[in-house]
């Protein structure tokens, strides 16, 4: 028997059953196609093992959209006082961990802010984060986990709430076998402001497992999935081994009670007193942020 998670309740639960499951699929099965997964041709070897890593607070630390999104701010597809707002939503991520409502304003601020630009222009601007951000900020002990699953000849897949982009980059350069994150609208190469399907989380994560399951012919039960927060119990679960990697609160609680091993790969100073800590990084950021908007908006009136 799994146990309990901080679930809503019963009247919410029974909604979230019978809708949220199907669009769950959905968003799944078409993150999978547009990750370019392959079904498996009828010659193909038996069932193969892969190794599933969620990728923000598991591969690195914080979250990937925001600095994608200050990157944007400073290419000027966001105005100045977002960066405050993008400040805030990141010193909660690493404070709290993921929030399904904060994550879909980051996903609406998102959308709305890539509408009318490029795919070429993002594509490019994510490629600048990860060089000058992104790489700094990789768990090593991740990376070792990830490269041990190849050399043993695993497939490994990063599976991510994050853009598509930015989550085909990081996989690419961590040398895993391939991605499937949010897939956003594009027609002719120019975004629309539109999701194809829906934000890849939750439960939609383990749906699109399942799709590369098929695709794939992957043997979940001898595979190992690989998450930092609640939200990943769903991916979790769906593999013969689940590990959780640098836990939130619930997710330590969580794995605890259904036998689960963890691991830490945050150093051990971060780790203790990280409530405390975690305010005070808040605080900070918030301060650096606040002090930016202010000598933006002397210098340079915002639009």
């Amino acid at each position: 028997m799994r146990p309990d998670v901080d679930r809503p309740g019963p009247l919410r639960a029974r909604v979230v059953r019978r809708s949220g499951e199907r669009a769950a699929r959905r968003a799944g099965r078409r993150a999978a196609s547009w990750a370019g997964a392959q079904p498996a041709a009828g010659d193909s070897p038996g069932p193969q093992t892969c190794a599933f890593f969620d990728v923000d607070n598991t591969i690195i630390r914080g979250a990937s959209m925001f600095h994608l999104a200050v990157a944007l701010v400073r290419r000027g597809f966001l105005r100045r006082r977002d960066v405050l707002a993008f400040a805030v939503q990141n010193a909660r991520y690493r404070l709290l961990g993921e929030d399904v409502e904060q994550m879909q304003e980051v996903r609406d601020k998102a959308l709305s802010v890539m509408r009318g630009h490029s795919v070429a222009e993002v594509t490019a601007v994510a490629e600048d984060v990860y060089d000058e951000v992104l790489r700094l900020r990789i768990y090593p002990g991740t990376q070792r986990l990830l490269d041990e699953h190849l050399r043993a000849g695993h497939q490994v897949w990063l599976v991510s709430a994050a853009p598509m982009e930015i989550v085909a980059l990081i996989a690419r350069r961590v040398g895993a076998s391939g991605a499937v994150g949010t897939v956003a609208e594009s027609v002719d190469g120019v975004y629309t402001g539109r999701l194809v399907g829906d934000l890849l989380h939750g439960a939609a994560k383990a749906a699109a497992v399942q799709e590369l399951a098929e695709r794939q012919h992957i043997d979940l039960g001898s595979s190992y999935a690989y998450g930092d927060s609640t939200h990943d119990v769903a991916i979790l679960s769906s593999v013969g081994h689940p590990c959780a990697i640098n836990p939130d609160r619930r997710l330590r609680r969580y794995a605890a009670e259904a036998g689960w091993p963890v691991r830490e790969f945050r150093r051990r100073t971060v780790r203790r007193g990280a409530q405390t800590a975690g305010l005070a990084g808040a605080a900070w950021v918030l301060g650096l942020a606040a002090r930016a908007v202010r000598r933006s908006l002397r210098h340079d009136p915002l639009p």
